[in-house]
């Protein structure tokens, strides 16, 4: 019955449930009950009532009913639905029909929702389906939503939900990352009676061993917790720890079976001389003959092996059918194979060899019978390892008995038995995924033991537990993987001896199954959620079971130990409550010494402001710094710097009721706040903005540091420009404010009547005010001096330049003499002024360039000779400063050191110096927050906008006077301003007089310098040790607006270089310390930052077409083969034979490399890989493309150069000798066409192996393709059956491919396991250094093992 539009009667309970409509609830918990907040989903049939709903959600969420309301989600300022409606949700307002109904779990009338106790969540939760509640098997959905049924209600497994039982009154195991494997085999051994109380009757001695590294006392402590603890799941972490594995085998898949082995084999180790020391025996090992019978005579010869599973085939080899049953697969189990042909037997009777029948009977079956399907298996068309998902069956009840041998059970046994389980373990294919990040070599599997001990183990005759004439086993507990043969995942379907329920064990979640659910993981294509499941190991156990031990029958160590965990578990419980009622909060705090600090307050929510405050006071640390009396917390906002307000009269109101409650984030910080004892705290109220006033003095064009007031945004901007003249003392009347609205964005105040909040107005907000009699407003703003001085401050950025070592020589001198000028008679010692200090030249560097432009009209036509000078020498031709100067040189030099001595002393004694007066010095506000209390100077040439003091900030509103105040947030505290950066990466070329060229030069077609028509801002100074890790004596502080271009910056770095631009180079320095070389002179510095690193090294600078070349030598025979040599420059349009003879002057002078031009060939380079050949008649930008810092090899040549034609192709070929298993030196050949045949003939005829046995093959990797000898003679696609080179598999398409031969005919070197072993070392050894792989095989599995003495041992010769 679907409910129409009107209301109209719905029955609540309708015959046929398919043809009512559901309704999808989506609750949200936003309430702080809990640690992690949950989302529920419920799908419900549109008659629920809403009173069935407030019992189905309290039941999902693990609250007491009543305690809670439940409000819609789009529109929570409604009034909650009623606990106690019996209305359908269909007439509460619930669509049907697939829509998501939104709802808020929130508190009831203040109170949070009360956690329901272990007995109210097991309440029956009548009204869900039944298969929804208690059936769920297979791996859990990830995201809660998919793969679940309609009427599932998915949890989140958060480690809240985890703290209430399970509806079945089983515990499950939390899953570290990848311990699906253990978990599932825990679970199987806690639920076997026999084992478990087996393992609770044995007793501790802490006093013989630490209980940390005991596996079965945390195996006991675990099976204690999983039987009594009241959580939903616990960990693993003690178990595995006594296992000795560490974080990383969490992250190691492994196999059940390969587990049970190990872990059993561990346990006997442990229980030696105990009364469990037989236990795995008498429970899981069985015992089979090993046979032989001779056809002819009749004569048998056997052993007896034991075993501790079964393992089963699934598919026979080669065949295509699977089995279709257990039953099947044990029948070929024990079916016996003939031996004849070449695999005949010698029978001892006959004294010949006759045909024989070998094969497998069972002798005794255990009393817990496992079985093994062998799921992943091996392909061999493909060479990977794959899982087979055919269907095989089991039945509930095994019949063993057409199994077992029962003549063979009566006879006497008299031979030796030895133990299978190490014998089987070849055949037992794990199912692993491979996560080892370590070089562990050890292949073997099972126990690493301090001392020997024979693995082998003498078993003493028994008789069967089974009767003879009873072999029914029933079904126990099936293992079910999903997945892949590369990873998946486990779980457990345990049936329990108390009820005979079937239950998934599922990691931490436990529910009841059904054996239509068993019957689901046959496999095929039976999967219940869309994967093949496999039925897996420990599937079996007899009918003779015993009852678990109930609690009051525990022996006394182990009532103790239940008691101790009892309560360990309600010290972790009120632990948890009391985190549950602590407010985390940021905290804050300017340090009067230790400047900025950031820490987190954790605080009870029933604590009071005045004891948080004490708490936050010794949290920071200012006990014997600033009185308590003389701190107070306020409510703080990190990000736009902004104190919300304070809490004046509230220091007796708890925290929890001042912070809104106990939550997991909050959107607001604390600050605690301190003042001088003098000072009194300015009250913060809500709803005041907090406002950073800049005084501006045109006069002194300096800009002066923050003081703070607190505005409202409802105030005009006259009302506001009252306030900052009573905070500043400044004319309201001639007052003009420009508010920065954002990065650049400067925004005059003029309309009076308009508010704060009109103009843009927000939390923390930035203005700069002036107050003269000038004329200056009344031109337009973006016009007047005003703007200039503020654009000017917020485009100018510091950088950090390091300056070259190696001085400048007279050419240098001679250039700079001639800009500077001067005349002097004084005779000088010409050496001294030969070497110009740096410290001179940053002293002058302010009148120098304010002259700059005018000096260079000055310089005529001496200065263009110089300049042409300069341009046609590079920079090796300069002089050495060593070497002698002419007189006039050092004349100049010597008049210009004079005339900067008597500047100094001037400017020494002057008081309108910049930093003599601390008052009309001071840094500009930082930009980035490693910038604290650093000069930023935007000013003209010849005088600072920036002023240095660092007055106290006063804090002013309309209703206080200027006393002085005690401020949370001073200029320089807190963080630096967080001025956006969106607007740097921008390019601009607006500040030059012509238009951007796009090239990379600074010269014009005539080789004329581009000069900079507009001026910008631009001052140096010499770098303190406190600004940089680099040598102050070399690095320059440079204060820059970052619009100028980078050739106008190097224009105004030629003083300090001591070159013109030409003859230096620029390369940014970033964070790792790696170099680039900026080359496009006509971008400005916009990308730059801040604190940006610079490195200026001598060298001429490109021109116009010419990029820089990076040259390595190609060394094909030697260990490293590829050099560095130098860097050089190829222009375009030049061919490869004018580079050659260019570079070769250049090789002979830094590298002593004498080469002959016709001996030498240039190739590309692809990082190591040599490519193809340039020829001479090649053309650079038109036959090879050629960028930015590029690389090229140089080879030398033997011999002429061979490649005349683009048409040829140069391999590197390389000879392989298995006799000798030696790799031969390379030797290139030259090819005219791709043809496969060519390139065998000309092997043929250099190594004289016939062309018949020659075999080929293509080089893996970079070069030079490196591989072990002992790998290559299988490992490479040997003589590949192509006609040409360019074809797959060989693709051989350049120059520089490497290619493997030898001869067919040549046997490999036999090799004794020591040899192989000994060159195996070499080998690794070789490729290691050389960066390559050893192997291209697979990474190896780890194997999984259990330390008995608490760990691996370490190897010392590791680090």
């Amino acid at each position: 019955m679907v409910p129409s539009e009107e209301n109209q009667f719905v029955p609540k309970e309708i015959q046929n449930a398919a043809e009512e409509p559901r309704v999808l609830c989506i609750i949200q918990d936003i309430t702080s009950a809990k640690t992690v907040n949950e989302r529920l989903t419920l799908n419900l049939p549109a008659s629920t009532t809403l009173s069935k709903l407030y019992e189905d959600v309290a039941h999902k969420a693990g609250y007491v009913n009543g305690t809670f309301d439940l409000a819609w989600g789009n529109t929570p300022e409604m009034a909650p639905l009623d606990h106690n409606s019996e209305m359908s949700l269909s007439d509460s307002g619930f669509e049907p029909g697939g829509k998501r109904n939104f709802l808020q779990l929130t508190d009831k009338d203040g109170e949070q929702p009360q956690i329901a106790s272990d007995e109210s969540g097991t309440a029956d939760s009548s009204g869900l389906d039944d298969s929804s509640q208690e059936r769920f098997i297979g791996p859990l959905p990830r995201d809660g939503t998919a793969g679940c049924s309609g009427d599932y209600s998915s949890p989140s497994y958060s480690y809240s939900s985890i703290l209430s039982k399970s509806e079945t009154g089983y515990v499950g195991l939390v899953n570290q990352a990848m311990t699906c494997y253990l978990n599932s085999l825990l679970q199987t051994l806690f639920m076997t009676p026999e084992f478990r109380n087996a393992l609770y009757n044995w007793e501790f001695e802490e006093s013989e061993e630490d209980p940390v590294t005991s596996i079965p006392y945390q195996l006991q402590r675990l099976f204690v917790l999983l039987q009594t603890s009241k959580k939903r799941a616990i960990e693993t972490t003690d178990v595995t720890r006594s296992f000795g594995w560490d974080s990383s085998e969490a992250w190691q898949q492994h196999d059940i079976q390969e587990l049970c082995r190990v872990m059993f084999d561990a346990l006997e180790q442990k229980w030696k001389q105990t009364e469990q020391a037989d236990l795995i025996n008498q429970l899981y090992q069985g015992k089979l003959k090993d046979y032989v019978r001779c056809l002819e005579c009749g004569y048998e010869s056997w052993r007896i092996d034991t075993y501790l599973d079964i393992p089963l085939v699934i598919r026979p080899f080669g065949a295509s059918q699977a089995y279709g049953s257990v039953e099947e697969a044990l029948q070929a189990f024990i079916q016996p194979e003939t031996l004849d042909g070449p695999n005949q037997y010698f029978c001892e009777r006959c004294k010949k060899k006759c045909d024989a029948r070998k094969g497998l009977r069972f002798l005794h079956f255990p009393y817990l019978l496992t079985l093994q399907l062998k799921r992943f298996d091996f392909d061999y068309t493909t060479m990977h390892r794959i899982k087979l998902n055919d269907r095989m069956t089991f039945p509930e009840e095994l019949d063993m008995s057409p199994f077992i041998d029962v003549e063979d059970e009566k006879s006497p046994q008299t031979e030796s038995c030895t133990d299978s389980g190490a014998e089987n373990e070849g055949s037992c294919h794990s199912d692993q995924m491979s996560n080892d990040f370590s070089t562990d070599d050890c292949v073997d599997e099972g126990i690493c033991l301090d001392s020997t001990s024979s693995t082998e183990r003498v078993l003493k005759p028994k008789g069967n537990i089974l009767g003879s004439d009873d072999f029914i086993l029933d079904l126990f507990s099936v293992m079910v993987h999903s997945g892949s043969a590369a990873g998946g995942h486990y779980y457990a379907c345990i049936k329990s001896f108390s009820d005979g329920q079937w239950y998934s064990f599922n990691d931490q979640h436990v529910s009841k199954i059904t054996q239509d659910d068993i019957r689901k993981t046959y496999g095929g294509s039976s999967g219940s959620r869309g994967y093949y499941s496999s039925a897996f190991a420990r599937s079996v156990v007899s009918k003779h079971s015993v009852e678990y031990l109930a609690v009051d029958d525990f022996p006394e160590h182990i009532k103790s130990l239940v008691q101790k965990e009892k309560e360990s578990e309600e010290q972790e419980k009120r632990q948890r409550e009391i985190e549950r009622n602590t407010c985390k909060i940021k905290l804050f705090c300017m340090h009067p010494v230790k400047m900025m600090l950031e820490s987190k307050l954790e605080v009870h929510k029933d604590k009071t402001l005045r004891e948080a405050t004490e708490m936050a006071y010794k949290l920071m640390e200012l006990e014997g710094v600033v009185p308590l009396d003389c701190c107070r917390l306020v409510k703080y906002d990190e990000f736009h710097e902004y104190l919300e307000r304070s809490y004046e009269g509230e220091e007796d109101t708890p925290m929890g009721l001042l912070l809104g409650g106990v939550k997991s984030s909050y959107m607001f910080d604390l600050l605690l706040e301190t003042r001088r004892p003098e000072q009194v705290f300015q009250p913060y109220k809500p709803g005041e903005v907090m406002v950073k006033v800049h005084v501006v003095d045109l006069k002194s064009e300096t800009i002066a540091s923050p003081i703070s007031v607190r505005a409202y945004l409802n105030q005009t901007i006259t009302e506001f420009k009252q306030l900052i003249a009573q905070a500043t003392g400044l004319s309201a009347e001639t007052m003009r404010v420009v508010l920065e609205r954002c990065y650049n964005d400067l925004r005059l105040l003029y309309v009076p009547n308009k508010t704060l909040k009109a103009e843009g107005f927000f939390r923390s907000n930035k203005v700069f005010v002036e107050s003269s009699e000038s004329t200056d407003h009344q031109v337009a703003f973006t016009d007047s001096l005003l703007w200039k001085l503020l654009d000017r401050h917020g485009n100018t950025i510091r950088l950090l330049v390091l300056l070259p070592e190696q001085s400048p020589g007279t050419l240098a001198n001679r250039t700079l003499c001639q800009k500077v000028g001067g005349d002097s008679d004084v005779p000088f010692d010409g050496s001294k002024g030969n070497r110009k200090s740096v410290e001179a030249i940053l002293e002058e560097s302010t009148e120098k360039l304010k002259n700059l432009s005018l000096q260079q009209q000055q310089q005529g036509s001496s200065t263009s000779d110089s300049q042409k000078s300069s341009d046609a020498s590079d920079f090796e031709h300069i002089e050495s400063p060593t070497q002698e100067a002419d007189s006039n040189s050092s004349l100049c030099v010597a008049a210009d050191n004079r005339e900067l001595e008597n500047r100094i002393r001037a400017t020494a004694g002057s008081s309108g110096g910049a930093s003599s007066d601390p008052e009309n010095h001071f840094a500009c506000e930082e930009r980035s927050d490693s910038e604290v209390n650093n000069d930023r100077s935007t000013s003209s040439v010849d005088s600072d906008i920036l002023s240095s003091s660092h007055s106290s900030d006063t804090l002013c509103n309309a209703d206080s006077g200027p006393i002085q105040l005690a401020n949370g947030l001073d200029s320089h505290s807190i963080t630096s301003s967080r001025r956006s950066k969106a607007h740097e990466g921008k390019k601009e070329t607006w500040d030059t007089a012509e238009e951007d060229s796009g090239t990379d030069s600074e010269y014009d077609d005539n080789g004329k310098s581009k000069a900079e028509a507009q001026y910008l801002y631009f001052r140096a100074e010499p770098c303190s040790q406190d600004d940089s890790s680099w040598d102050a004596q070399k690095c320059l502080v440079v204060h820059v607006d970052k619009r100028i271009t980078l050739a106008a910056f190097k224009q105004n770095l030629e003083p300090y270089v001591g070159v013109t631009s030409t003859q230096f180079k620029v390369f940014r320095v970033y964070a790792n310390n790696q170099e680039f070389e900026s080359v496009r002179l006509n971008e400005t510095l916009s990308s730059f930052s801040d604190d940006n690193k610079i490195t200026i090294r001598l060298g001429r600078a490109l021109k116009k077409g010419e990029y820089r070349v990076k040259v390595y030598q190609l060394l094909v025979n030697e260990p490293e083969p590829c050099k560095f040599l130098v860097d050089t420059v190829f222009a375009k349009g030049m061919t490869v034979r004018q580079s050659k003879e260019e570079l070769l002057p250049q090789l002979k002078e830094q590298c002593k490399l004498d080469l002959s031009i016709d001996r030498v060939r240039l190739r590309k380079k692809t990082w190591k890989n040599p490519g193809t050949v340039f020829l001479d008649y090649h053309v650079y930008e038109e036959d090879i493309s050629i960028s930015s810092n590029w690389e090229v090899f140089l080879e030398v040549l033997n011999e002429p150069e061979k490649m005349k034609s683009m048409s040829q192709l140069a391999v590197l070929t390389r000879r392989w000798s298995p006799a000798t298993m030696k790799l031969g030196p390379f030797q290139e050949v030259i090819l005219e066409s791709s043809s496969v045949e060519e390139l065998k003939e000309k092997l043929s005829e250099m190594s004289g192996i016939p062309l018949e046995n020659l075999e080929f093959a293509k080089g893996r990797g970079t070069f030079p393709c490196d591989i072990s000898v002992l790998e290559i003679h299988q490992d490479l696609d040997w003589n590949p059956k192509v006609s040409t080179l360019n074809v797959w598999p060989l693709y051989i398409c350049d120059d520089g491919a490497v290619v493997f031969y030898r001869d067919s005919t040549e046997e490999p070197m036999e090799l004794s396991e020591d040899e192989r072993n000994e060159l195996m070392k070499k080998e690794s050894s070789r490729l290691l250094k050389t960066g390559h792989r050893v192997s291209y095989s697979p990474r190896k599995e780890k194997a999984l093992k259990i330390y008995l003495d608490g760990g691996p041992a370490k190897d010392p010769g590791q680090d």
